[in-house]
């Protein structure tokens, strides 16, 4: 009787100890406003502004098999003027490096807070400025469902550019600038890192002439990676030369975006002689962001920040001569 309860002790403290772990990923109320800039200095390239008033929203409740966390979260929809909202470490762990944070959501929404202020807390609490890419959804009528948006590349190029114009005034290392995305938005920072010498829209000022290549790039559960047809990459999809490293962590059970399209994507960047690591969690779902959960893949998180470690993007920049 007493080794029952002694379990059920262990049990009720393991739980608890993820309900703190969980909440303390989120940012805390009251915290310091994060700085917010625009992306474009006027309409974005192709923007018709007619879609109706941006928004927030609450996410629907969705089946275990299909997600990790099922409960709502808040999304924001009807984007048609991209920002980046910054969130900047402590300083005294701050190591100069910058992520770009592009959250999932089908090209239709944005998932705000999973995938979104959650994962720039995290960022901050490995010395990493997080910074949210508010990118445009959903998909215009031009933009056929079943295939990634264009629109979102525009603005994911000329995010990278703009952050590593302004690095120097925001305390990033300009060599330090990454990305990181989910579902969709892991599709769209796995293209940015992929179409970095092909800029998808017409330079408009001298933020454009800098480059748009990310220091390395980092897709969680994405998609739009695997051609429909055949074992190969999505034909929109290519790896050229100076492509940067590439980090990919994924499902093993994901019903949204099967594992494939990270598998087939790791193989093509081995092919192309990038370095690129690959993590596959069995049995996981779609959707579990940067929580800690007791699921193995909310592990992600520490391999990533190992992978990092060792590409050389946590150590202090040295101080310019």
């Amino acid at each position: 009787m007493q080794g029952k309860e002694d379990c059920l002790v262990v049990r009720f403290a393991l739980k608890m100890f993820l309900v703190i772990s969980m909440c303390a990923a989120w940012p805390a109320v009251g915290a310091e406003k994060p700085l917010i800039v625009e992306v474009w200095p006027g309409r974005a390239p192709e923007e018709s502004g007619n879609i109706g008033e941006e928004k927030f929203r609450m996410s629907p409740k969705l089946d275990r098999k299909q997600v990790e966390v099922t409960e709502p979260t808040r999304l924001v929809t009807n984007v048609t003027k991209p920002t980046l909202t910054i969130y900047r470490p402590a300083k005294d762990k701050d190591t100069g490096t910058a992520m770009l944070i592009c959250p999932g959501g089908g090209y239709w929404d944005l998932y705000w807070q999973l995938e979104g202020e959650e994962v720039a807390a995290w960022l901050n609490s490995i010395g990493i400025t997080g910074i949210i890419l508010k990118y445009r959804v959903p998909r215009r009528p031009d933009e056929p469902k079943g295939q990634p948006a264009r629109r979102p590349l525009q603005d994911a190029q000329r995010a990278v550019s703009l952050v590593r114009s302004n690095a120097m005034k925001w305390g990033i290392h300009p060599q330090q600038i990454g990305m990181v995305g989910f579902s969709a938005g892991g599709h769209l920072a796995i293209a940015t890192a992929t179409s970095f010498d092909r800029r998808k829209y017409e330079p408009i000022d001298e933020v454009d002439k800098i480059s748009c290549r990310p220091d390395f790039a980092i897709g969680v559960y994405s998609g739009y990676l695997k051609a429909k047809d055949k074992d190969d990459i999505a034909p929109g999809l290519r790896i050229p030369v100076g492509t940067p490293p590439i980090f990919l962590g994924h499902g093993g059970d994901d019903i949204i975006s099967p594992p494939e399209h990270s598998v087939l994507m790791y193989l093509a960047l081995k092919k192309a002689s990038v370095p690129a690591e690959l993590h596959i969690y069995a049995t996981a779902a779609h959707d579990f962001g940067v929580r800690p959960s007791e699921h193995p893949c909310s592990t992600w998180t520490q391999a990533c920040a190992a992978w990092l470690q060792h590409q050389g993007f946590l150590k202090p920049p040295k101080p310019p001569n």
